[in-house]
């Protein structure tokens, strides 16, 4: 059903401007930007522009399309977020800039973003809409129309077939992580989705990499649109990276010596295939570690499940494929390990670049059979690096190494459709001093769901005091998860 509608005759893009990491930073004062945005920018502890955010927001600002390319945790979603919120008009009750995202994790984080940004405008409504979650409070919240709508494409579809979520009045249309929806083959939903929309319209493409298929998808959608991609004087040049040659028998072992050389907190390890991670998760829990997988496969309750208990630190190991681990937005990663090396070099430093964010340093190690030997060529070539592969006889031995998660995550019966807040919680936690609340981690309240991270050893205690206990006058039963 791909169409061009006919006011937005499709033209190329211009060239592609570049920036690098050492480009001055620009303040967001600088830009005309709304006080109550500044304020919040602030708040958030946003001093300066990021680099796509510098080359990106006065473009944005104009009203301009554009395509944008920069690596995970570069600021994308928050140029974006700013350049919508700047042009809202809270006043009117329809439905202003939608954002397509992924998957519903990536969609939840967008919309996060979007919230605690608006915080300081009144009244801004901005709704999530994804698949995986029940169609009636969805349809309840549709009542009134939201200024912003954030989801995946198939649940969009199916409100707008239902025409319970109108976008004929939409301003802002935004393709985020625009590789990974063509790689999870999306381009036909977008292109019905595209049918609802109004002709004259602002389209944004943000993307991590930069695959030909980007070219095509601007110019289905795209008119005129400024071209930017964020270029890094030296890739992941805060992570230390090496290459172990391996045979495909040894490749858990050198896992294990891996893991016994760095001792991490936290590790994701990439494996290509949704069955590969369940081995690898049940190969390394009988070697005594936790670990869980994260895949296309898994249920949707699963898929929250496992990210709550990883980002909580209650999960030490997540084995993950590449459109899964989209999701998951975690600054404090100690080693990214590659159980195999991807075919495509842009998705191998996108793996990487997992770790070593914000500003903090990074460690990656990648597994390298000889059937192996040219796509770590390619990733050469590509990155202009030079690494070979070293022999795993140089790792430390595995042994009786002990890797525990330093949380434990904790699941109560109900959720936000029981009025529960993270206060509420907090408060049944620490009523009876018997739990300080320096040992309580992430609280994070889902619809009929609420998971509490608690520090190892007030694990036990804070069981009893939530299935002895009553929290705002009710009982609820919590357990432990594995």
């Amino acid at each position: 059903m791909s169409q061009t509608p006919p006011s937005k005759s499709p033209k190329p893009a211009n060239s592609p401007k570049t920036a690098s990491s050492a480009d001055i930073l620009s303040s967001f004062d600088s830009l005309p930007l709304r006080d109550e945005i500044l304020a919040a920018a602030k708040a958030l502890g946003y001093s300066v522009m990021t680099p796509v955010q510098s080359q990106s927001l006065p473009t944005l600002i104009e009203g301009r399309d554009l395509i944008a390319q920069a690596k995970t945790g570069s600021g994308k979603t928050a140029a974006f977020a700013i350049s919508l919120l700047n042009r809202l008009d809270e006043t009117q009750y329809h439905t202003q800039a939608l954002i397509v995202c992924p998957t519903r994790e990536l969609a939840e984080q967008v919309a996060e973003e979007i919230r605690r940004l608006a915080r300081g405008i009144p009244n801004v409504k901005t709704l999530t809409l994804c698949g995986g979650r029940p169609m009636g409070p969805q349809l309840a919240s549709l009542k009134r129309a939201p200024h912003i709508v954030v989801g995946t494409p198939g649940r969009l579809l199916k409100h707008l077939e239902k025409q319970t979520l109108k976008i004929n009045k939409v301003e802002t249309l935004v393709l985020d992580e625009a590789d990974r929806m063509l790689g999870m083959g999306f381009i036909e939903d977008i292109d019905d989705i595209d049918d609802y929309l109004p002709t004259t319209r602002q389209t944004l493409l943000f993307s991590a990499t930069y695959p030909d298929e980007i070219a095509q998808l601007s110019a289905n959608f795209q008119t005129d649109p400024v071209d930017i991609r964020i270029e890094f004087d030296t890739p992941n040049a805060q992570i230390e990276e090496s290459f172990y040659e391996v045979d495909r028998v040894d490749r858990l072992q050198v896992i294990l010596r891996l893991l016994a050389l760095h001792k991490p907190e936290s590790t994701l390890i990439f494996c290509n295939q949704k069955h590969q991670c369940e081995q690898l998760k049940d190969d390394l829990w009988e070697e005594k570690l936790h670990a869980s997988a994260l895949h296309g496969d898994m249920e949707q309750y699963e898929r929250d499940r496992t990210l709550i208990q990883f980002s909580n630190k209650s999960t030490s190991i997540l084995v993950a494929t590449d459109v899964a681990a989209r999701g998951l937005d975690i600054n404090e990663l100690d080693l990214v390990i590659n159980f195999e090396l991807s075919a495509d070099p842009e998705v191998h430093v996108h793996r990487v670049g997992r770790t070593g964010r914000a500003g903090r340093a990074g460690t990656a190690a990648s597994l390298v059979m000889r059937s192996e030997e040219n796509r770590l060529a390619a990733i050469n070539n590509y990155r202009h690096t030079s690494h070979e592969t070293l022999s795993p006889d140089i790792l430390p031995a595995w042994g009786n190494v002990k890797l525990y998660p330093p949380m434990v995550t904790l699941s109560i019966g109900g959720g936000k459709r029981d009025k529960l807040r993270p206060g509420d919680l907090l408060g049944a936690l620490t009523a009876s001093k018997e739990i300080d609340g320096i040992s309580i981690g992430k609280i994070n309240v889902l619809d009929k769901i609420t998971y509490v991270a608690l520090a190892q050893e007030s694990a036990k205690t804070a069981l009893a005091l939530l299935n002895e206990g009553k929290i705002k006058g009710k009982r609820y039963q919590a357990r432990r998860l594995r």
